[in-house]
């Protein structure tokens, strides 16, 4: 019994890891979506009816305030220590109405954003996030314009998450298992545009600004789940992205900071190839 027990809390825990990790490539500039989740071993079947992709569920927990210290332009130089990313308060006020209205301040700081987003073509850095439950992982990402990217987790999560201009891999090294997702089908696709207009594109409903930040907040209905919400954050004196949040239906947030940005690497294009047939891909 004891035994069983074990190998039962074994397999519990790399398959939260794995929703941890999901958090991040789902939601990365807008509310998680509904996707098709395709099997390696069922890519040629027919169509699997959509389904929303896992989110933690524990219970929210360390959602106190802490400012963000990182500053400076997105270019090689000293590493910066991980930044202590700011927990939104969970009971902040948004516009009931999906019909926001917002002034020419509000509108210019949403094109910034959008601006600084496509005028990016490859970045590389580091992430913290912290889960609905406090938890913490941290990792290194990869971005190549168009369509590719790659999360890794630093040990024990045993997870990466690979697009290929296409699909979505997430892969989980211990298990030795990869689900598929539908670029198109996901929040991705914004983020790895050659172009982004958020005012146009998504569906924006909170800008804010104060001396840290410049926050927009992007809103998803769906039918079946309910609203998700993300609010991204840019730094206000340099414009550079520091972190995002996404709430799920249920109300939690998964937080992301991120930093040691660096827009002038060049990444391997070999690190964004997925093996279907393997079910793997290379490693970072």
């Amino acid at each position: 019994m004891i035994e069983n027990q074990k190998i039962r809390m074994a397999r519990r825990l790399p398959l939260y890891l794995r929703r941890m990790a999901l958090a991040v490539a789902l939601a990365f500039l807008t509310a998680p979506l509904f996707v098709d989740i395709v099997s390696t071993s069922a890519i040629a079947q027919a169509p699997i009816p959509p389904q929303s992709i896992p989110m933690p569920k524990a219970a929210p927990k360390n959602r106190d305030g802490a400012s963000d210290t990182q500053k400076g332009p997105m270019t090689t130089g000293a590493m910066q220590q991980p930044p202590t990313p700011f927990i939104p308060d969970p009971h902040r006020n948004l516009p009931l109405s999906i019909f926001a209205t917002f002034d020419d301040k509000q509108k210019a700081q949403a094109a910034k954003i959008s601006n600084y987003l496509s005028s990016l073509q490859t970045l590389v850095g580091n992430f913290v996030q912290v889960g609905p439950d406090g938890s913490k992982s941290k990792g290194q990402f990869f971005i190549q314009k168009p369509g590719k990217v790659r999360f890794e987790y630093d040990p024990p999560n045993p997870t990466a998450i690979v697009a290929d201009g296409s699909m979505v891999a997430v892969r989980d090294r211990n298990l030795d298992t990869q689900d598929l997702y539908p670029l198109s089908q996901t929040p991705l696709r914004y983020l790895l545009s050659d172009r982004i207009d958020l005012m146009k594109d998504t569906n924006v409903v909170s800008v804010t600004a104060d001396d840290m930040y410049v926050s927009v907040t992007i809103e998803e209905h769906q039918l079946l789940t309910g609203t998700s919400r993300l609010m991204l954050m840019v730094g206000a004196k340099d414009g550079q992205l520091k972190q995002w949040t996404v709430t799920d239906p249920q109300g939690y947030d998964t937080t992301v900071a991120v930093y040691n940005l660096d827009t002038s690497k060049k990444v391997d294009p070999g690190m964004f190839k997925i093996d279907t047939a393997e079910k793997t891909f290379p490693p970072g």
